[in-house]
């Protein structure tokens, strides 16, 4: 149980349960977003950039060199990043239906929750 705060300039401040290393904010963050979940934090940068910390659920971190990020949600145990081109990357306990389909159309947002993702297309 820990909970984030963005300040105006783009730091991030933590406060809980100190044993999942959720409260560990790493330095020098530029967030613009961030997201709370599981154990985990994630912090959007203004660059397209993911930052994630705390928990690596499943034994499986965030992909490295991720860029090109307009959105983050963190589930329970997952993590989720909506890239530019309308794709998403997932890490940690990914299991059947957490990641949305390919083909799906012009995603515009998405949200992990407890056991569910979901995604929003583009209104035509």
């Amino acid at each position: 149980m820990f909970g984030l705060a963005l300040k105006s300039n783009g730091t991030v401040v933590a406060w809980g349960y100190p044993t999942t290393g959720a409260t560990k904010v790493p330095g020098k963050l530029s967030a613009v977003a961030i997201d709370a979940g599981g154990g985990s934090g994630l912090a959007l940068q203004g660059d397209g950039t993911v930052v994630a910390w705390g928990t690596v659920n499943c034994g499986k971190a965030m992909p490295a060199g991720l860029s090109g990020i307009k959105a983050i949600s963190a589930g329970d145990k997952f993590s989720l990043a909506l890239k530019n081109d309308g794709t998403v990357v997932a890490w940690g306990c990914i299991s059947e239906g957490l990641t949305p389909p390919a083909g799906l159309p012009g995603l515009v947002a998405i949200s992990g929750g407890g056991e569910h993702a979901l995604a929003m297309t583009a209104v035509p």
